[in-house]
């Protein structure tokens, strides 16, 4: 009897075992013909390998919900209208899945505000109100903003809130707290990826070759960059005038006192003041001060230094603000101190001071082309004054020319600017005629006063 159980036990243990291996050689048969036909871009055949494997075995492979992510934004394109919402929920439907079966592979925030943008894209089919989409983005934010990075995304969902403080569904408190919220979200993506692109730019200026993969970063890099200043202008340019003084002093004085012993609050305030160029404002003395002695910072020194500046003591300015490069210890940010203090000093026509500034602005963040625009526009301003012939002084424009260069060879976001920059220096500078005419070809010119360059006459 004994022998006839274990024969029994042995059998239904052979047999369970080949139906496994059965039914894995079949799931293993679908995922092969379902990739391939998705890697051919073949989304229609593998739609039903996909279905199938899907409803039989959802945990079987992470491939499942990759390739069906696109198999279904293929559908949702071809479909027609009246079958598009069916695809668009099913799509929704997967990406739970995938966070179900998948839960360390789908971070919260990321395919969060996928679905939401999905929603807002589609959301005539869907039939959504702007206060349901923004509390989809809303939620997704606060789940998990480390992964919710998406530049349109972000853009979406502070649209969102503009829309709703103009339906007068938001007040303008939420409407500024949630601007400084994503214009912060923003600069931190565009700090992440700048020291990734720094580190590349160094090692390429020792003559050092890029592996394939830090080819690969660095494009991905210069192209989230790209999306970024495109997102942070059209954030500026929904905000638009939304966000002037007279909506923000009454704001702020409202809060003040509520706020006072908040150093986020202050320094939010305080920066869009400063932003918007509301610092003739009591309120703005108000609230430096505040922020300047609860929390003494490298943004604090800053707003100092801007009093002083509108008092007219600029000595005093200009401590004030080395003291704010001084206290700040993250390259990024010191960089962009530095570029700020150069733009002032620039305006104030201290150009000597000001390449200073724009030159350690390079040096901390050298993938900011930005700084060499400004140092070309301060060399063409002044080439009347620093060139002692006619000839000489057409040919700072040359030099003009050579540092507005620098700035797209840095910065893929200033390609167009560093272009027309060129454009317009170099049809100021002397034609081969003049150079004819002079007989300097290929020799080199010293440019006086605080330029103190020189510039090799190009040959002809």
């Amino acid at each position: 009897m004994k022998t006839k159980i274990t024969l029994l036990l042995t059998f239904l243990f052979v047999s369970t075992s080949a139906l496994i291996a059965q039914d894995n050689q079949e799931d293993m048969a679908k995922l092969s013909i379902m990739s391939e036909y998705a890697k051919s871009k073949n989304y229609e055949a593998a739609y039903t390998p996909f279905m199938e494997l899907r409803a039989k075995n959802p945990s079987y492979s992470r491939a499942i919900y990759v390739y069906g992510e696109k198999i279904l934004e293929d559908k949702i394109e071809k479909a027609p209208e009246a079958e598009k919402v069916a695809y668009i929920n099913d799509l929704l439907k997967l990406w739970e899945e995938r966070a179900q079966y998948f839960a360390s592979k789908t971070p919260a925030g990321e395919y969060g505000a996928m679905a939401c943008q999905l929603k807002y894209d589609n959301k005539v089919a869907l039939s959504l109100t702007n206060e349901e989409l923004y509390a989809c983005f809303d939620a997704a934010y606060k789940a998990d903003k480390d992964t919710f990075t998406n530049p349109k995304s972000l853009y979406t969902y502070f649209s969102l809130m503009v829309d709703l403080y103009d339906a007068k569904q938001k007040s303008a408190a939420e409407l500024f707290n949630k601007y400084d919220d994503v214009a912060e979200k923003v600069e931190g993506e565009v700090e992440n990826y700048s020291k990734k692109l720094n580190a590349l730019i160094e090692k390429d200026s020792t003559g050092a070759s890029l592996t394939s993969k830090e080819k690969s970063i660095k494009r991905s890099s210069e192209s989230y960059l790209k999306a970024y200043d495109q997102i942070s202008s059209g954030i500026d340019n929904k905000l638009g005038s939304r966000a002037n003084c007279e909506n923000l002093i009454p704001l702020y004085e409202k809060d003040f006192e509520e706020n006072k012993t908040n150093a986020v609050w202050l320094q939010r305030a305080a920066g869009k003041m400063s932003e918007k160029d509301c610092t003739d404002d009591p309120l703005f003395f108000k609230l430096v001060n505040a922020y300047h002695e609860i929390s003494p910072s490298a943004n604090s020194a800053y707003y100092l230094g801007i009093l002083k500046d509108k008092e007219g003591k600029n000595s005093e300015a200009i401590a004030f603000y080395k003291q704010a490069i001084d206290l700040e210890s993250d390259d990024f940010k010191k960089a962009k101190l530095n570029n700020k203090i150069g733009i002032k000093l620039k305006s104030r026509g201290n150009y000597g001071q000001a390449r200073g500034y724009f030159r350690q602005s390079l040096k901390l963040n050298p993938s900011n082309g930005r700084p060499h625009l400004s140092i070309a526009a301060m060399y063409a301003a002044s080439a009347n004054n620093c060139g002692d012939t006619n000839f000489n002084k057409r040919a700072v424009y040359w030099l003009a020319a050579d540092e507005a260069r620098k700035a797209a060879r840095v910065d893929p976001t200033l390609k167009k600017a560093s272009a027309a920059s060129v454009a317009n220096y170099m049809a100021k500078a002397p034609a081969k005629a003049d150079i004819f005419s002079c007989g300097c070809s290929g020799q080199s010119i010293k440019i006086g006063c605080w330029i103190g360059a020189s510039i090799t006459v190009p040959s002809i």
